[in-house]
Formats: structure tokens, sequence, C-alpha cells
């Protein structure tokens, strides 16, 4: 049996790099598009995957990319120019006739949330479903747990769980799970074209649910602490967040306040489509622990968790809505949250309602 060859852009990214990993191993011809060489990238480049650097926004770079491809997945970029990057892979996907574009949104996605990224990534959505040759299927994770243990260190070290999330309950997708979503759609993309999927943890968790497990996976005392928006905008400024980002970053903290990465969560995607039950917050966090240098507990890791959060404490406040305006995104009269704004709760159910017609690429590909 002859595999088609994928394309899996983003792949120094997690779910790329978790997805052309698990593709590659299965057999399959892959070839993963980087911005620059990473480790990452040499750990594909020893599993037998093709490795191409350059940029989505380089056309010649791309036609070289697409030669010879059948499938793809693309995931939109936390950039202000997520739109046009997505409009010009799309673009070209349709050029080569692929047989499907598996693209990774976002949980949020709707054309009139305050985030102008949210929206960007909503339009993206569109771009890839109005390609007339190619299908399309869309994966909207929402709140990683890969967010949680951005913060391990100071938890480890101080046992403060320190995050502006109120009460609002999520149920966490490790990114490997994400990625068993992607590699299943792509193994098989004929019964999924035309749908949009959520992957989710098992079990809905509060922040003091979470503070639980890190406490017993790290066997100390840890305490949830909502803290003010602010202060997690001076952690993000101090290690090096771009502007962009924590413009859109101030609104995902207020949408998980107030608890839409709950609405329809948990789901069934994981186990459905990727073939296994997904992996509960513990899991996941017993296996970053290992791969982590910073839940030791010495004196030099305490001071070393100190002088991060001197530094975080001594940097200047984010003026965001003076960098919105430095960085010209548009602002809407009105801007609901996901959980105000009707569209968003319609086509928040379990899976898209929409079903596409077979593309002509995969239609004579199985004849």
């Amino acid at each position: 049996m002859t595999h088609p060859s994928m394309l899996v852009a983003n792949a120094n990214g997690k779910i790329g790099f978790h997805s052309a990993l698990l593709l590659a191993h299965e057999g399959f011809k892959i070839r993963a598009l980087v911005g620059h060489p990473s480790g990452r990238s040499r750990i594909l480049e020893q599993a037998g995957v093709e490795v191409l650097v350059g940029s989505l926004e380089d056309v010649a770079f791309l036609d070289r990319a697409f030669d010879g491809i059948q499938r793809a997945f693309f995931c939109t970029p936390w950039s202000p120019r997520a739109l046009s990057v997505s409009a010009l892979f799309a673009a070209m996907a349709q050029e080569h006739r692929l047989e499907v574009v598996v693209t990774l949104s976002q949980w949020l996605a709707d054309p009139a949330n305050p985030s102008s990224h949210t929206r960007d990534t909503w339009l993206a959505d569109r771009v890839f479903s109005w390609m007339p040759d190619v299908g399309a299927v869309i994966v909207n994770p929402g709140f990683f747990a890969d967010n949680y243990l951005a913060g391990i260190e100071p938890i480890a070290q101080f046992g403060m769980f320190l995050m502006p999330l109120g009460e609002g309950l999520n149920a966490p997708p490790s990114n490997e799970d994400i990625a068993r979503v992607v590699a299943g759609i792509l193994r098989n993309p004929r019964p999924h074209l035309g749908k949009t999927y959520r992957p989710t943890g098992p079990a809905l968790l509060s922040p003091h649910d979470l503070a639980s497990v890190f406490a017993k996976v790290l066997e100390r005392r840890v305490i949830y602490k909502d803290v003010p928006w602010y202060l997690l905008a001076k952690v993000g400024k101090a290690i090096g967040l771009p502007a962009y980002q924590l413009e859109q970053l101030r609104w995902y903290v207020r949408e998980y306040q107030q608890n839409a990465f709950a609405v329809g969560g948990p789901t069934d995607a994981v186990e459905t489509i990727g073939g296994r039950p997904p992996e509960d917050f513990e899991t996941i966090l017993r296996r970053h622990i290992l791969q982590s240098p910073y839940v030791r507990r010495t004196p030099s890791s305490m001071l070393r968790a100190m002088a991060g959060l001197a530094r975080a404490m001594l940097t200047p406040l984010v003026d965001l809505e003076g960098q919105a305006r430095v960085l010209q995104l548009p602002t809407l009269p009105e801007a609901p949250l996901a959980v105000q704004s009707p569209r968003w709760l319609r086509g928040h159910g379990p899976s898209a309602k929409v079903a596409a017609e077979v593309p002509p690429a995969l239609e004579r590909r199985q004849a």
C-alpha cells in the first residue's frame, strides 16, 4: 500500500511537531516546514522526516513545499499576519489540488470577538472552507494543559499557583492528544471533511482542582491564588512575549473567567479520532516534570525562581490599549465575549454540522 505524502507546516510548534512524528513513525512520507532549524526539527530528521526551512509568506518556498503533496496540516500563527499567511497557504493548497488541509484553529473563533486574532482565526477558517477543490477539517482546541505548565518553577519552588483564572473551568488537552486528533484525520480524511472538532481532556477542572494535582505530583502543598491580570502581563513582558500576544492574551483570560472553555466540554474527539482516551492532567504533569529542570528544590533553584519573580515585579506595567493603537489593531463598537455571542454559542456543538462533498483530488485518489 502506498501512503499519501503529507505536509506539516509549523513543525517546530508543539502540535505540528508531535503530528509529524506520529505520522512518520507510522510510515507516512512527511515533509515538515520550519522557520528555522531547532532541536525539534533535528528529531524529525532523525525520524526520517524531510525538513524544509523557509517562510510561510514566501510563495516560491511554498510552491516547492507543496510539490508532490496530497494532504497538509496548518496551524494558524499567533501573529498580526495570521490571516494573510492562512490565505496564502489555502491559495497554494488549492493551486496544487491537495486532497485535504487540516487546520489548527481555536476554541473561541468568532467574527465578533474583542480579540482581533480570534476574529482573524475565524475568518481564516472560512478561507480554508472556501477552497473549491480541497477538503478542509478544522481542529479547535481550547486552553492547553501546556499553558499551566509554563508556571511550573514558582509552583514547584513556592507552592503557589498564581494565575488570573477566576473560578473558570477547563478540560485541558495535552499537546500529544491534540496531535493524535490531527494525525487521525490526516490518515483517513474522508469521514471528517467539512467538520470541526474540539479536543479536550477528560474532565472539567477548576483552578483549585489543578492546584490539587500539582500538589499530588510535586508532593508538596500547592494553593491557587487568583491574581490581577496585570501581574500576568508583567510576567509575560518580562519573559519577552510580543506586545501583540499580550494584547490578545488579556481577552483570553477574561474568556476563561467567564467559563468559555467549559462550554461544550469535555468532548470525545480525542478518543473517537485519536484512537485512545484523552490523558488526564496528572498524567500530563508527571511527563512534564520528568522533562523539566525547574522542579527540583535546591538553594540555587529557589534563588533563580526568586530572581525571576523579582524581575517580573520590577517590569513596568503594560499599556495594552496603547500597544493596540501602535499595532493598528481594529476594534469593534460591539464585541461580546464568546459566552455572550449568540453566533458562537450556536456553533459550539460537539462537531460542526457542515457536510462537505468529497474534493476532486480525494475522489480521484479513491477511484
